[in-house]
């Protein structure tokens, strides 16, 4: 069984926006107030997060956890990958930290934190951590659990999401193949992103994720990654079939 908590599950801005007048924004239902998009996974006493974006630091002190056994990263956005230096409090007390990535998002990280992944450039104080290079064809074990990449498409970025026994996790997305879509038959929990009702060019909308939602066919989905634009989450909730839900932050579920 794994617990499975939305840290985040707004988009690049989170929700409400800075300055921003709209309905959303202003809305006192805390279902409405996104950080941006991460979840975490405990099982038997493991502590993993999926991104690690500008809201991390937050999100580890409302969950209260005293340590993390590591991050694996969808793609390189900042809104997925801004909170690496925010690690520093969970080095310190374990030491490196492991980091489950591509080649590519490796590469963009050493530029934005070279002076935590470069040692040659480490600054003193700064968290260290152990990289682990992943690619879609190739499984990797993440605790005592086996960890199935799956790529998509975000736009035409290619990025990484992850089935674990029944769950998987998938967000900005905009299109995937049917190869890919055949390594999630069978979930228990499937989390997708939908960002808004209106098209977008490098993500699934509403429609689109009910559409790819039914096409995989999991027992339940969660959708996450969620803008001020796709309108109040009760209104929304109420819109849905049996088995969708709005994921808020703070939300936690299981997946067996």
């Amino acid at each position: 069984m794994i617990d499975i908590i939305f840290l985040g599950t707004g988009t690049s801005q989170g929700v409400p926006i800075i300055g921003s007048d709209h309905p959303v924004c202003k809305s006192s239902n805390i279902k409405d107030k996104r950080l941006r998009v991460s979840v975490a996974l405990k099982w038997d006493g493991f502590f993993f997060v999926i991104d690690c974006g500008p809201d991390f630091r937050q999100q580890m002190l409302n969950t209260g956890t005293k340590k993390l056994d590591g991050i694996m990263y969808t793609h390189e956005h900042a809104d997925h990958t801004a909170g690496l230096d925010d690690i520093r409090p969970f080095y310190f007390k374990q030491g490196n930290i492991d980091l489950f990535l591509t080649k590519r998002v490796f590469y963009f990280l050493s530029k934005r934190f070279d002076y935590i992944v470069d040692d040659k450039n480490k600054y003193p104080g700064a968290p260290s951590v152990n990289i682990k290079i992943i690619n879609k064809n190739q499984k990797f074990t993440l605790g005592n659990k086996e960890v199935i990449p799956i790529e998509a498409f975000h736009g035409k970025l290619p990025i990484i999401g992850y089935r674990i026994d029944n769950f998987a996790y998938l967000t900005d997305v905009k299109t995937i193949s049917s190869s890919e879509v055949l390594k999630l038959k069978n979930l228990d929990v499937l989390v997708l992103n939908a960002l808004r009702k209106e098209q977008h060019h490098s993500h699934l909308n509403l429609d689109e994720a009910l559409s790819l939602s039914k096409k995989i066919n999991p027992t339940k989905t969660y959708l996450t990654h969620i803008s001020h634009h796709m309108g109040f989450h009760d209104e929304i909730q109420k819109s849905l079939p049996n088995n969708i839900y709005i994921a808020y932050d703070n939300l936690n579920i299981k997946s067996s």
